[in-house]
């Protein structure tokens, strides 16, 4: 079963979170765990961002948040946020291209 992982944060840095992003991808080519990636902007509330993480299954999403990079990227998100971070971990019950 797929797996999602959404980071619920608030921030006025969005271009440097943008920019770390940038970064890490270039630095993990070729050995990333996580498939996709969607980062939403909540129109309802300024500086509120949703950051989707999409997995094959849950248990590649926990080996993918046991890596010490993983970590590094939750600190960096966490100094940058403006309050806590929101975690939510989800089983893709279904998926329909629309």
């Amino acid at each position: 079963m797929r797996f999602s992982q959404m980071i619920e944060f608030e921030t006025g840095r969005i271009d440097e979170f943008n920019a770390h992003l940038d970064a890490w991808m270039m630095k993990s080519e070729g050995h990333r765990i996580p498939h996709r990636a969607v980062l939403s902007r909540d129109r309802d509330s300024h500086d509120v961002y949703v950051l989707t993480v999409e997995f094959s299954s849950y248990e590649v999403g926990m080996e993918n948040s046991a890596r010490p990079e993983t970590g590094e990227f939750a600190a960096f998100l966490s100094d940058l946020a403006d309050g806590p971070l929101t975690f939510r971990n989800l089983d893709v019950i279904r998926e329909e291209d629309l």
